[in-house]
């Protein structure tokens, strides 16, 4: 996939209280659809195990499983060029409105961010706690269950808190 690429909307609602932020959807995900298609991609696998919930199959299932436990989801780029999946190879790319964002769901008080991609081109000065977690991507090597661990352990605490 080469050229200008858009993200997806928001996955939100009144009840979210935890933002998780990715950097730009995968050329897997532009072609399937929704966020972290790639079935090597570990997002939805740690959600569903740190939420005691079934793997989700279909979007909607997805979009319950973020909904459900309080959590919105959506990319810090609202467009940008790219070729392949690499966030290395982001390039001209457009931040999401997350001034307007923040005051339409002020429930939210915390941001994960999913990779360093994502954490450093997050806008900052948003008066929000912003937590660099590791990239649930097949790209970031660190193993499956460390990864499931630190997430899991933030989801818990920021949600809590």
């Amino acid at each position: 996939m080469e050229g200008r690429i858009q993200s997806y909307p928001p996955v939100v609602n009144e009840g979210s209280r935890v933002l998780i932020v990715g950097s730009m959807p995968s050329v897997e995900s532009l072609r399937c659809g929704f966020y972290y298609a790639h079935p090597r991609n570990a997002f939805w696998r740690i959600l569903s195990e740190a939420f005691e919930r079934p793997m989700p199959q279909t979007i909607d299932e997805k979009k319950r499983l973020i909904l459900d436990n309080h959590l919105a989801l959506w990319d810090v780029y609202a467009s940008c060029e790219r070729q392949g999946s690499l966030d290395s190879a982001i390039k001209n790319g457009s931040i999401n409105d997350f001034a307007a964002f923040f005051l339409r769901y002020p429930a939210i008080r915390v941001v994960l961010a999913n990779g360093t991609q994502a954490f450093n081109a997050f806008p900052k000065g948003c008066n929000l706690k912003v937590l660099r977690m590791p990239s649930t991507s097949p790209a970031y090597t660190k193993p499956y269950q460390e990864k499931s661990e630190i997430w899991n352990r933030a989801l818990h605490t920021c949600l809590e808190g």
